[in-house]
């Protein structure tokens, strides 16, 4: 197999495991613990409180569920086209595409699914909004392209 179809195929795993772990946590909260219930994992730091978002990052376009589910599809599928026709160069841009393609698709799937994101993880000591484990890997491949961005800079 062909180096840069190996990159390919091992960036669409890796985004395959974010978006099983995405969802099966989303399941095993909600199972477990409902909606709008909340237990303290972690004291003075943690929660898990399971809420409805019919928003996207920090609860913007509430309500807007047909244009987010589109834009998510949408955007994934962008991605896919980028991972078959143009293989990332570098190790932080192809970690970067395949966390930002599972968490895409991970909220793509409860929006088209639910209607809305299923967000639990609560920071406790500051006021900052309810997340998942698709906004955690949307905020790492973001952080990867950025590394990737820096590393490039300094090598030139």
């Amino acid at each position: 197999m062909k180096p840069s179809k190996k990159i390919r195929l091992k960036i669409i795993i890796y985004a395959f495991y974010i978006i099983l772990i995405d969802q099966v946590t989303k399941f095993l909260v909600l199972v477990g613990l409902g909606y709008e219930r909340s237990i303290n994992l972690i004291p003075n730091l943690l929660n898990i409180t399971l809420v409805k978002n019919k928003g996207a990052a920090f609860s913007l376009f509430t309500n807007a569920t047909t244009f987010l589910t589109f834009t998510s599809f949408f955007a994934s599928f962008l991605l896919i086209i980028i991972i078959l026709k143009s293989p990332p160069k570098s190790y932080w841009n192809s970690i970067g595409i395949a966390y930002l393609l599972g968490g895409t698709i991970g909220n793509g799937i409860d929006r088209l699914v639910k209607g809305f994101v299923l967000d639990f993880i609560q920071i406790v000591p500051i006021d900052f909004p309810i997340f998942n484990v698709a906004d955690i890997s949307i905020n790492i491949g973001i952080i990867c392209f950025i590394a990737d961005l820096i590393l490039k800079k300094d090598q030139s």
